[in-house]
């Protein structure tokens, strides 16, 4: 069945990618003309994710992503996570900010909608209490 799998390739994207750092799980299943809604029209979806995992995994080596609930129908599937991580390298926040470690861990609330067409994200929205996570490395949003 089609929900169970694209809800068994987001499980295995979020361990791999952004669990362990392969970012092979980025060519394996995301569709190369994929869209994410977050950033400006024009990003190439596949290095954009690819620069996320390097991101977080360089700030956050211990970086993992409970998947709490996920529900997936027809093309969507949506689902709900915390990220843990402990900040012990440079955060790049936007095009020039970077954080340098603070050593604080964090626990940050996640929401991701994820449109899968034949085996492939095609579409992504995501949100993320950017500045709970803010607060937690001590800095005022």
């Amino acid at each position: 069945m089609n929900n169970e799998r694209n809800q068994a390739m987001v499980r295995d994207f979020m361990e791999r990618g952004f669990g362990q750092g392969d970012l092979s799980v980025v060519d394996e299943y995301n569709n190369m003309d994929g869209v994410d809604h977050q950033e400006p029209d024009g990003t190439d979806f596949a290095t954009h994710l690819k620069e996320a995992i390097i991101n977080m995994r360089t700030a956050f080596p211990d970086l993992h992503f409970e998947i709490h609930d996920i529900l997936s129908e027809g093309e969507l599937v949506a689902f709900r996570s915390t990220m843990t991580g402990t900040h012990l390298g440079k955060l790049q926040v936007g095009p020039t900010q970077k954080i340098p470690p603070t050593g604080h861990k964090v626990s940050v609330p996640h929401m991701h909608f994820i449109r899968v067409v034949e085996g492939k994200t095609l579409d992504l929205w995501h949100l993320w209490d950017m500045p709970m996570m803010m607060q937690q490395l001590g800095i005022k949003p």
